[in-house]
């Protein structure tokens, strides 16, 4: 289980007291209602920096699921990697902390968004199984996002916000359930886990 926040503020625009407690509240809130440990974080709006990281482990996370290598997203988030001694997509960054990167499809050195949310909502399925199919062949491993509030075409809808906010929460929301359907058949025939079972089935200091 992972938690995305409790307020859902970008984390650079908290205070270092804010996200400490945001991280922390959050974390145990999920923990009260399910009984279940909390391992792992996702930043809201994929909003880290090497010292956002530093605060995620200190509130006691097992993993960050936050860095997009998509540049051109000014909410994004930025930290410089340097390898991860071929173990999949795990990027450790401490002896108990680790980081699972988004998946993003990359053509002649530019990279294309292409780890779901939105980007799954805009590109038609079969372009988009293709990239992913791409990705799976260079890494072996695909990590796919999606937020519940993308399946529910009968949410309240919100009208005073700018129109390009809307526009990008309600872009083909009444098909993307159907179509997240057929992009699980379509990869039926491989394995589907969480982030937390990938990094115990690959690390090999967890066993």
């Amino acid at each position: 289980m992972a938690s995305h926040g409790y307020y859902h503020k970008l984390c650079k625009e908290e205070s270092a007291e804010g996200l400490k407690n945001d991280l922390a509240t959050s974390k145990k809130l999920l923990e009260d209602i399910t009984g279940a440990p909390v391992h792992g974080y996702r930043a809201p709006g994929f909003s880290i920096s090497t010292d956002i990281l530093n605060r995620i482990e200190e509130a006691g996370y097992f993993y960050d699921s936050s860095f997009n290598s998509f540049k051109f997203n000014k909410r994004y988030g930025q930290v410089e990697w340097f390898g991860n001694n071929g173990n999949g997509i795990i990027i450790k960054i401490s002896d108990s902390f680790y980081e699972l990167p988004i998946s993003n499809l990359s053509i002649g050195g530019q990279v294309i968004p292409w780890g779901g949310g939105g980007y799954f909502r805009l590109f038609p399925l079969r372009l988009f199984r293709q990239g992913v199919q791409s990705i799976l062949k260079k890494q072996g491993v695909y990590l796919f996002y999606m937020h519940p509030w993308e399946i529910d075409p009968e949410q309240p809808p919100v009208k005073d916000v700018p129109f390009t906010y809307r526009m990008r929460h309600y872009m083909n929301m009444k098909s993307t359930y159907s179509k997240l359907s057929a992009f699980i058949e379509k990869f039926k025939d491989y394995k589907f886990q969480t982030c937390h079972q990938y990094l115990l089935s690959n690390n090999s200091d967890r066993e």
